[in-house]
Order: structure tokens, then sequence, then C-alpha cells
């Protein structure tokens, strides 16, 4: 169905045009920028001096190369072995065929059985109950609400705090 690769300096243009989609940032906690390719270069090229705090990844469906999405672990911490979560189904075809769950089941499997993590975060917006169904499936549970802590379109909206442990996850 998808797998995953490492981020490439290649796919920085079609990142770009993915954070250009206002029907795509609706759904994210972060507000909608209009983003320069040359901002996103530079974001790359931080990527790279940070490898070993940050995974970033391209999804990509099996036999192309071509990412549909991108998911990340950042901010991986060495001591209190945890990680925010992050993915992005960018063409808008992908969404609702399962590969956002793949992907993040995959991602996941990383993160517990080669990174050694014992948890992983996510914040997701109250509004966005189709992501939220997919971060359960893969067995995320809801720990919280900030209150009012992203603004959107004008507005101040909740965010949803989930997250999962080693010991939770079936990597099945």
């Amino acid at each position: 169905m998808m797998h995953l690769r490492e981020l490439a300096r290649s796919d920085v243009p079609l990142i770009n045009r993915w954070r250009q989609d206002r029907a795509l940032t609706d759904g994210l906690g972060a507000p909608h920028r209009h983003i320069g390719v040359e901002v996103d270069e530079a974001w790359f090229e931080a990527y790279l001096s940070r490898r070993g705090t940050d995974v970033r990844c391209a999804i990509c469906r099996d036999g192309q190369a071509d990412p549909v999405g991108l998911v990340s672990l950042i901010g991986i911490d060495p001591v209190y072995r945890h990680a925010e979560f992050h993915i992005l189904l960018g063409e808008h075809g992908a969404q609702g065929q399962g590969i956002g769950t793949a992907a993040t089941i995959a991602m996941l499997r990383h993160g517990f059985f080669d990174l050694n993590l014992h948890r992983i975060f996510l914040y997701v917006l109250d509004s966005n109950q189709a992501a939220a169904r997919v971060y359960e499936k893969a067995g995320f549970t809801r720990e919280g609400t900030l209150r009012e802590a992203a603004y959107k379109n004008g507005e101040y909206r909740d965010l949803v705090v989930m997250a999962v442990l080693r010991s939770e996850f079936k990597a099945t």
C-alpha cells in the first residue's frame, strides 16, 4: 500500500505546494501561512542538522517514488524517550484510503522498535475528527484538551492532546 523513505531535498517544492493549500492547512493546528519555497528550503536544511532529534519521512505509494504525504517524529528526547508526531497527507487522492493509518503505524513502529521511544504524542484540532479516528486506530488515546490553544481562521480553537505508550502499541 505505502512505504516510508527519508525526506529528500527534491521533495521540498511539493511540500511547499501542500503548505499553500488552505484545504489542507485548515485541518492543522498551525495557522495558514504563505511560505515561499526558499523558506521551505531553509526548513529542510535545518532538518538535516537535527537528524539526531527529528525523523522526517515521505509517504509514498508502493512502487512510486513521489510522495503523497509527510510523516515525522520531532523533538526526540533521549532522557524522557518521547517525541511529537506529525502527519500530512498532501495529495487529496491519498486521503480516505488507509494510507494515513498505515503511515502512522509504520512511524510508531519505527519510533518504538528502532528508536526505543517510550511515548509518542500529538496535538490535533478538536474539529478534525477524521484525523482523531486515524490516530485512535493506530493506538493513540486522548489525554486532555488545551483550551483555545490554536488560532485558526479568525478564532481560537481547542487542541486535543493524544499519546500512545510503547506498552500500549500493537504493531499489527
